[in-house]
């Protein structure tokens, strides 16, 4: 059961707009959230924005491996 105790604000359609952030809180992932998870565990085009690999410490390493 919810907690009622707190004043919710309603839109002036008469939408429960705190109700609404509470059922999005529990509803999972967002659509961008979903799109940054899929770029970082499989890849893809134009998903650079969401690497989080060190492109110096890359390229460090392969000039390490070339001298080897």
């Amino acid at each position: 059961m919810e907690n009622n105790d707190r004043q919710d604000t309603f839109t002036v359609a008469g939408t429960n707009i705190d109700a609404v952030k509470r059922k999005n809180e529990r509803s999972g992932m967002s659509y961008n959230e979903v799109k940054e998870l899929l770029a970082k565990t499989t890849g893809g085009h134009g998903t650079g924005i969401y690497s989080d690999t060190n492109i110096e410490e890359v390229k460090r390493e392969i000039t390490i491996h070339e001298k080897k």
